[in-house]
């Protein structure tokens, strides 16, 4: 008998609570959609995060397998706040023997908004204070605070009066992959460029290029949801594996689900004209395990001819943090002259900061949409290239 039908002879019908997911701005209609196709029931878009309910196992399935998640909380208590002797009450008659033991270090994050608390960070510390005194005045005594690697998060956020508390299941933020292990500090984290790539409704049946790949990152994103790859796949560490309710086998059971595809259908090329970006790429795309679905190339953009047969192209250019204004805006202008002339029958999507360089891609977008790379605000815009100007010729590519 197969495991996974074995192992639902033996677990009872799990427990629903709610769970939210938190996202980046602009990305929570796609996370609402890949929690729907996960299971999730009453899901409400929230600003930069998804909140539904589910049980232990589709939260296991939340961390392994969303794209467009940062982190997956577990809200464990709900109050109206005025001040700190309110927060400190509150927090005190939460049974924290139930989430963690005197050797369970902790970590608390704080979100403020409110005009009755000003700073996060003391908001931070009497809710540390509370959970501390707390096992003192039980055991005599008391857990320890971990600012690098703690057993378990604890997220506190106040919103005006109303305060809610979660422990936040993923640990690291599930932007953090594990297969970046070059060191370089990447311009895209993974959940954007999973979330570019959704947004552009790419799937893995066509073509896809980018020629300023960088690091690669949206190389990898690609080639792993053409191969079905979860982005959970090179972690081997989550939040909830530290939670008192663990269920190893119920994890195991999650990962022996997902189903690589050992060859992909469409082409995936990146190629970049930096031979320290392309060596950041070849190494990030072997660590991801995915060199073998993707052609790079070490080249400039003015000498990338893509397939015949059409697809999507999706980039991330420079957005002029160490290049001269003039410099920049004619950049642009080649990165728009190329595409007119060489990638007719594609759809291109530009993610970029810089407004201003935007406009001399010098093609009207049929598609915008607003997001945050960091705290840079961006435009991300299709530009469909139309058949009919393009000369035909050989890919560099075959």
């Amino acid at each position: 008998m197969h495991f996974s039908t074995l192992y639902l002879f033996k677990i009872k019908p799990l427990k629903k609570f709610k769970i939210i997911a938190k996202t980046l701005f602009g990305l929570e209609d796609i996370l609402a959609n890949e929690i729907q196709n996960l299971g999730g029931e009453e899901i409400t878009k929230l600003k930069r995060a998804v909140s539904f309910t589910g049980d232990q196992y589709l939260l296991y399935k939340a961390n392994y397998l969303l794209r467009t998640a940062i982190s997956i909380l577990k809200p464990i208590a709900n109050f109206e706040v005025r001040n700190e002797d309110d927060l400190y009450r509150y927090i005190s008659k939460i049974n924290w023997n139930h989430y963690m033991e005197i050797n369970t270090t902790f970590l608390i994050n704080a979100i403020v908004n409110s005009n009755n608390f000003k700073h996060s960070k003391y908001v931070a510390y009497k809710t540390k204070d509370a959970i501390v005194d707390q096992f003192r005045r039980k055991t005599g005594q008391r857990p320890s605070i971990d600012t690098e690697t703690p057993d378990i998060k604890i997220n506190v956020h106040i919103t005006n009066n109303n305060c809610t508390v979660s422990l936040d299941s993923s640990g690291e933020p599930l932007f953090k992959r594990g297969y970046r292990l070059s060191g370089h500090k990447a311009p895209l984290n993974e959940v954007l460029a999973a979330g570019m790539i959704i947004l552009a409704n790419w799937d893995g049946t066509k073509n896809f290029i980018d020629p300023l790949c960088g690091s690669g990152t949206l190389l990898i994103e690609a080639a792993m949801i053409a191969a079905n790859i979860p982005p959970g796949n090179f972690r081997t560490d989550f939040g909830f594996m530290n939670w008192k309710d663990y269920d190893e086998l119920l994890f195991t059971k999650v990962k022996s689900e997902a189903k690589p595809k050992q060859s992909i259908s469409c082409k995936i090329i990146g190629s970049d004209i930096s031979k320290i970006a392309f060596d950041i790429a070849n190494k990030n795309l072997q660590n991801a395990g995915v060199r073998k679905f993707v052609e790079l190339k070490l080249k400039d953009i003015e000498n990338v001819i893509p397939p015949p047969e059409g697809g999507i192209l999706i980039t991330n250019p420079p957005f002029g943090e160490r290049i001269k204004k003039e410099d920049l805006n004619s950049f642009y202008s080649t990165v728009g002259t190329r595409l007119k002339h060489h990638f007719a029958g594609y759809e291109a999507w530009i993610l970029s900061s810089n407004f201003e360089a935007l406009k001399f891609i010098g093609l009207h977008p049929t598609k915008k949409h607003i997001l945050f790379n960091g705290a840079l605000e961006c435009k991300y815009q299709q530009f469909k290239i139309y058949e009919g100007s393009r000369k035909k010729t050989d890919s560099m590519y075959k």
